[in-house]
């Protein structure tokens, strides 16, 4: 149980930081109801990145405030003032191969390795089909992370 008043600080990796670590970032800032404060990261997020558009569709469907999301590069947080993080987790597996910064805070450190709904060919509805999928499969996941931190 977190018995201090200041949430839990979880950051969410991928390469370019557009779909699966967006979609973590505001769905643990949703589900977390203020226990937890969620931010996102890319390695290496390409010059001029957004979050990728079907990633904050199906998030505004689903109710989720998406206020706030935009790409940024992990080396924001490795920054001497940045906020210390309590977990640095992975969600895509290029990321998880790359050798990260150092953390302030020295953070635990998990891998969930989802497929990039980004990648997925065919028409609009197979697209965000694909992202609606990969909502569910990470709501699920944090679902059972917060559930071991009450």
């Amino acid at each position: 149980m977190n018995t201090t008043t200041q949430p839990f600080r979880v950051l969410f990796l991928c390469t370019h930081n557009s779909a699966r670590s967006i979609l973590s970032e505001a769905l643990l800032n949703h589900l977390g109801k203020g226990r937890f404060q969620a931010f996102s990261a890319g390695s290496s997020p390409r010059e001029n990145q957004k979050p990728n558009s079907l990633a904050l569709e199906v998030l505004k469907q689903a109710g989720v405030s998406i206020e706030g999301l935009y790409s940024k590069s992990w080396d924001e947080f490795a920054k001497p003032d940045s906020p210390s993080m309590d977990f640095v987790i992975t969600v895509c597996d290029n990321a998880a191969g790359e050798v990260c910064p150092y953390w302030p805070g020295q953070p635990a450190k998990e891998h969930w390795g989802y497929a990039d709904p980004s990648e997925v060919k065919g028409d609009d509805e197979k697209k965000r089909e694909a992202f609606v999928n990969t909502m569910h499969l990470i709501s699920k996941r944090l679902e059972i992370f917060i559930g071991q931190h009450e």
